[in-house]
């Protein structure tokens, strides 16, 4: 399961959003994957994700295997899309 999402808050991800994604997705037992710029991450890593240097207009392919793949890549789509309540 995978699904693209763009970076839409204005500061992009730093250490807030970033938190927010990990804390997200380790409550799924599935693998979770950030895909961008070329680089893929393991979305359970908030070094991992900081290191992508997501800015604002970032296009993002999150994508996870496992029994609740879909509910994990859905849950994070919904937090990116929701600009992690910064707006």
């Amino acid at each position: 399961m995978e699904q693209k999402v763009i970076i839409s808050n204005k500061a992009g991800i730093h250490a807030r959003p970033a938190s927010m994604l990990v804390q997200a997705a380790t409550k799924f037992k599935s693998k979770i994957k950030l895909t961008a710029k070329g680089k893929t991450v393991d979305a359970k890593s908030i070094l991992m994700i900081m290191s992508m240097g997501l800015v604002n207009g970032t296009e993002v392919v999150i994508s996870a295997e496992g029994d609740d793949a879909d509910k994990a890549v859905t849950t994070l789509k919904d937090l990116v899309n929701s600009k992690f309540g910064e707006e």
